[in-house]
């Protein structure tokens, strides 16, 4: 079998810092060597905040060519996968390779296993004019279903923004931006962002300008993606009550990977990331910080509980609930 470690390599070689979108699932599951004994469930409520899902009958649901190919994870084997694993909820990501099409997503409401079992975040362009009317669309189709709306700033300092093709790394500073933000705080709902350290001012100023809506940050806001002093810039968005921030096998992945994307030879669970996990923690506290990624089989998800463990034993079992489902729970509006 190949190893994590042959394969974190071959996939930054072949890919560079851009196959890391593939997400953490894949780096959590696939690329681990073989699973460790089977963990216990943790106590208390557990919800999945960020899980993609993708269809294996792509004439239905075609991939868009402007974004990556991903295996398929359709949404039947995940709802087995839930019941077996005893997660109360999921929020699904909707995910770059479907773009704009929310057809899959829907689809997945279908079959979810128990009634309001799913919510999700959908992906609009922010600086198309034509996005407000679009997002408020999505959420009176699917009411009470869509609970944010996702952009990507991913692009290298200094690298300029897009302006088409695949929705990612528009200017944040777009004046329809903005105006996009305010569209998705009219309806309540909250902006999802999959950010390098970079942008952490900037969304800062706009999270400011909506302090009531809610603002997340994917992946610990990719941290090895960025320098000491950028991240630094991370922490003290930990000060706005409406910022929150999401620990994922991702976001770990990510702190323990050199800048530039080479990969790590540091073994699984990554214990130079703790230290790091420790500001999170106390800049964010418990209840703006939420649990992703715990996988869509049971070997993955016994990692990911390996995972959080290993990361979060310096806190209260208390705090540890909540950043296992109780804080996603309140923010979401799970019953």
């Amino acid at each position: 079998m190949i190893s994590r470690r042959d394969l974190i390599k071959k996939m930054a070689a072949t890919a560079g810092v851009a196959g890391m979108r593939l997400q953490g699932l894949e780096l959590l599951s696939d690329s681990f060597a073989a699973s460790p004994a089977r963990a216990a469930r943790p106590a208390g409520v557990l919800i999945e905040s960020h899980i993609h899902m993708f269809s294996d009958d792509l004439t239905r649901f075609p991939i868009n060519k402007l974004s990556y190919k991903p295996n398929p994870q359709p949404v039947e084997a995940y709802v087995k996968f839930v019941s077996d694993a005893q997660i109360n909820h999921t929020v699904l990501v909707q995910p770059e390779p479907y773009q704009d099409d929310h057809s899959y997503l829907e689809y997945c409401f279908t079959k979810e296993p128990s009634k309001g079992f799913f919510k999700a975040t959908c992906l609009f362009d922010p600086i198309d004019p034509a996005t407000p009317k679009r997002l408020k669309d999505l959420c009176q189709k699917n009411p009470g279903r869509i609970v944010g709306m996702r952009i990507h700033e991913l692009h290298a300092a200094g690298t300029p923004s897009t302006t088409t093709g695949a929705i990612r790394d528009r200017d944040l500073r777009d004046p329809q931006m903005e105006t996009t933000w305010r569209a998705a705080h009219d309806l309540g709902i909250g902006i999802l962002l999959q950010l390098i350290p970079h942008y952490a001012s900037q969304v800062g100023d706009l999270a400011k300008e909506f302090p009531s809506m809610p603002v997340m940050l994917d992946h610990l806001a990719r941290p090895g993606q960025g320098t000491a002093e950028e991240f630094e810039e991370v922490l003290k968005l930990g000060s706005l009550p409406n910022v929150y921030m999401k620990f994922t096998s991702t976001g770990v992945q990510s702190a323990a990977t050199p800048a530039g994307g080479r990969g790590t030879s540091e073994a699984y669970p990554f214990p130079s990331v703790k230290p790091l996990i420790k500001k999170v923690y106390s800049a964010f506290g418990p209840d703006k910080i939420m649990w992703g990624e715990l996988g869509a089989n049971m070997s993955a998800f016994d990692k990911a509980t390996t995972l959080f463990d290993a990361m979060f034993d310096f806190a209260p079992e208390n705090d540890r609930k909540k950043i296992r489902g109780l804080t996603a729970q309140k923010l979401f509006a799970f019953s």
